[in-house]
């Protein structure tokens, strides 16, 4: 492809007024192609400056493209996350489950309601600010590890599809995350300094058991220990994670044990939480996993009894495992070390070296 018809590609940037998507638009012009910016809007609900950040967001985004001399759009996507991501979110809180709201949003926000909208834009592809890379391998668009490990966030993609991957470009994804931040110092963006953003995107920095009280009903129950013995109080099932410390409410035992206690499982039926002391107690720990909602962005599930690595959970370290079967639908997938607080609801993300292969929520 020649240079001048490259200049004619027009990229729309997702502009969430973070510094990784400021620097992204930044590159691709320096590339020559025609940049535009969007702003997406996601959550309108209790949307007040006090814990939700997307006014600043919104400024920080509209500044950025001043500076770097770009056209910015706003989007209002409200609707469609609640009803394709929200709303999943709900059902599996009330499930029991614990479920990632950022990998169900990228999929059916970021890279389908943006994608649709940017190609009504005239958009030939899109690009985000993640930190990952996007390779053709003959026919075939692979999704890669950002290069810079501590960043990387191909665990959060892992539903791409291939057409969704063929449009999009990660332009920080070869960068490591001191790079970014010194190409928008030397820039002077305005948001050079900006912390990352964390947590649940709508729910920001309000205390997640207020907000999760608002839609769904709660029914306090017992916490006990594997054995039956009762140890205190939860406030409902829904508020609770697998290997969780803080919150339990609950000291030491009168045998002189002061370690921490740790859920380690949910009893729906009885609505019992069950707790037992010490990070590494057996009961934590898990040498096989069930995945469904099943996703392999190649098209091609991957070999059984191949040696893999996978995830549980973000920023975990690649785990050594094998597929020993997939069938209707579920993944068997057995560690060669035993996995700590394997949480259904979460995702199971697999690797073969840098590449992401797929993965599936974990229901067992």
């Amino acid at each position: 492809m020649t240079h001048d018809l490259i200049k004619k590609q027009r990229i729309v940037v997702g502009l969430s007024g973070g510094v990784d998507s400021s620097v992204a638009a930044y590159l691709l012009k320096q590339e020559g192609y025609d940049v535009l910016g969007l702003f997406m809007k996601n959550w309108e609900d209790d949307d007040t400056d006090e814990y939700c950040s997307s006014r600043q967001d919104f400024l920080d985004a509209v500044s950025v493209a001043d500076v770097l001399d770009i056209p910015i759009e706003v989007v209002n996507f409200s609707a469609e996350y609640k009803d394709r991501v929200f709303s999943h979110f709900l059902a599996e809180y009330q499930a029991g489950r614990t479920p990632n709201p950022d990998v169900l949003c990228n999929a059916e926000i970021k890279f389908k309601a943006f994608l649709d909208h940017a190609t009504q834009m005239g958009a030939d592809k899109i690009a985000t600010g993640h930190y990952a890379q996007v390779r053709r391998f003959g026919n075939t668009f692979q999704l890669l590890k950002g290069e810079d490990g501590t960043k990387d966030q191909s665990y959060f993609l892992y539903r791409l599809n291939q057409q969704q991957l063929a449009r999009t470009l990660f332009p920080v994804g070869h960068l490591y995350k001191r790079q970014v931040r010194e190409i928008a110092r030397t820039l002077n963006l305005p948001n050079q300094a900006k912390k990352d953003s964390t947590g649940i995107c709508f729910i920001g920095e309000r205390p997640f058991r207020e907000f999760l009280n608002r839609y769904l009903p709660h029914e306090p129950g017992e916490i006990q220990t594997p054995e039956g013995k009762v140890i205190g109080e939860h406030i409902g099932l829904m508020y609770y994670t697998l290997g969780q410390r803080q919150g339990l409410g609950i000291g030491g035992t009168r045998d002189g044990n002061d370690e921490p206690w740790f859920v380690c499982a949910k009893d729906r039926q009885r609505n019992v939480l069950i707790a037992v002391q010490g990070h590494n107690h057996p009961a934590l720990f898990r040498p096989t996993l069930k995945a469904t909602d099943l996703t392999w962005i190649s098209g091609q599930q991957p070999h059984c009894n191949w040696v893999y690595a996978a995830k549980t959970r973000y920023r975990q370290v690649d785990a050594p495992c094998a597929i020993s079967r997939i069938e209707s639908g579920i993944c068997h997938v057995e560690f060669a070390q035993e996995q700590w607080a394997v949480t259904p609801g979460q995702s199971v993300v697999v690797y073969e070296s840098k590449v992401c292969l797929g993965g599936g929520i974990i229901c067992d």
